[in-house]
């Protein structure tokens, strides 16, 4: 699919206020309602729009930690990345996962109720399959988190 102006336009509103509705939204933009509907259509068919939610404050649902893990693993095969991977999927508090280059493997993003909550999400993290090491950089304070893509 090729994503001309008027599609940038309406990512740019929908990863803002993902809860306009399609008569505020091509107001905004400038169009008819029906023609923005199915351009919005499109782009959920095309998978350029993956889903909608809500963004939550993470203190005020009680999850106040955000620590960041670099996990390397005891060896490089295609097995081992794929068991890792399948197992990182299933743990909740992990809400991101990344394959990197550099000293570790892999980056995740954990959020934790506390100390104590968080060191329980160690040790299942630990006991994943292939785990070689593990280290954490605790977030002090986040400054930028939930941006909209820049398009």
């Amino acid at each position: 699919m090729k994503i001309d102006s008027t599609d940038n336009q309406i990512l740019t509103h929908l990863q803002n206020d993902g809860r306009l509705s399609n008569v505020e939204l091509a107001e905004h933009i400038h169009l008819s309602a029906s023609p923005c509907l199915r351009r919005v259509k499109q782009l959920e068919n095309a998978g350029v729009i993956k889903h909608y939610r809500a963004a939550l404050e993470r203190k005020k649902v009680g999850l106040s930690m955000t620590v960041f893990i670099e996990v390397g693993l005891n060896n490089h095969t295609s097995e081992a990345s794929d068991d890792f991977e399948k197992s990182v999927m299933n743990l909740p508090n992990v809400i991101s996962a990344y394959l990197v280059s550099g000293h570790a493997d892999y980056r995740l993003e954990i959020v934790a109720k506390d100390l104590t909550d968080y060191e329980g999400i160690l040790k299942t993290i630990q006991n994943l399959p292939h785990v070689k090491d593990i280290h954490s950089n605790f977030a002090i304070r986040a400054i930028k988190s939930d941006a909209p893509l820049p398009i």
